[in-house]
């Protein structure tokens, strides 16, 4: 049975796409079978993958129509690696989900249709902690929180956490925080440095070790419709995700990992 695994932040900007479509698409090389659910108005996460939106049923069917996902999941060209597309129409879909008894658990419901035919299932969540974001907490079982390596990094994470307190306690008693990945770093950055390691003083075991670079090939990648480590192997933005992939494999006590796949060190050149 695949593990759920939620990306949040209702602050925009940080990674979380970013985050979803690479960690994913590195699952997948990792021989993981893996399905973003681009829970994301904007539906960057699908056409990040090379597919049009606009062309596509998507998860406001599965939600408002009651479609089974797996007549609504497509493959991307990267290995092992399904998405749910999104679309505009998700913004509406909170205002018809209103009045719906349990709808809370709408998305946690579709999900189970398809959970143990994953590996892992990555939801990337909309900047915004209105009803599908609280939907995508109720069905999983972890969340993962980036944040950017800047000024206002830890603004709103306060709130954050006490909306994951609130599902804990009312919809999710299962939840867990997967841990705090921290994105965009800039080594030629003094105020970058001073953010992990405030972040890392306030929620230690938390954060992950590894660090989520700024990398040009990182927002080259979704114009070619590709996932980093399809796009460039070789890039810094690749080896951060794999490592980060890495990380969370090892976290979670998977062994798929061969002897050759150690963390790879990079140097802190941009």
């Amino acid at each position: 049975m695949g593990k759920i695994i939620a990306i949040a932040n209702q602050k925009g900007g940080v990674g979380k796409t970013t985050t979803a479509i690479n960690l994913s698409g590195c699952l997948g090389v990792l021989e993981y079978k893996t399905l973003i659910v681009d829970a994301d108005p904007q539906a960057n996460a699908t056409s990040g993958v090379g597919l049009n939106p606009k062309n596509t049923r998507n998860i406001y069917d599965c939600l408002i129509n009651e479609i089974h996902p797996k007549e609504l999941i497509l493959e991307t060209g990267n290995p092992n690696l399904d998405i749910l597309p999104s679309h505009i129409d998700l913004v509406g879909a909170e205002l018809e989900m209103i009045n719906l008894p349990n709808r809370e658990q709408m998305l946690k419901k579709a999900l189970e249709k398809v959970k143990n035919d994953y590996d892992f299932i990555i939801i990337d969540c909309s900047p915004s902690l209105g009803l599908i974001t609280v939907n995508a907490l109720s069905a999983a079982d972890s969340v993962m929180i980036p944040v950017q390596c800047e000024y206002f990094a830890l603004e709103g994470l306060g709130k954050l956490l006490n909306t994951i307190k609130i599902v804990q306690g009312r919809l999710n008693p299962d939840l867990e925080i997967e841990g705090i990945v921290l994105t965009m770093y800039d080594t030629r950055l003094r105020l970058a440095n001073q953010v992990v390691d405030e972040v890392k003083t306030h929620f230690q075991e938390l954060v992950f070790d590894t660090v989520i670079h700024r990398n040009t090939k990182l927002g080259e990648a979704p114009s070619y419709g590709e996932t980093i480590v399809m796009h460039d192997a070789s890039s810094k933005g690749s080896i951060n995700y794999l490592n980060f992939a890495r990380e969370l494999l090892q976290k979670n006590n998977l062994t798929k990992i061969g002897n050759d796949d150690k963390i790879i060190e990079i140097n802190d050149e941009l």
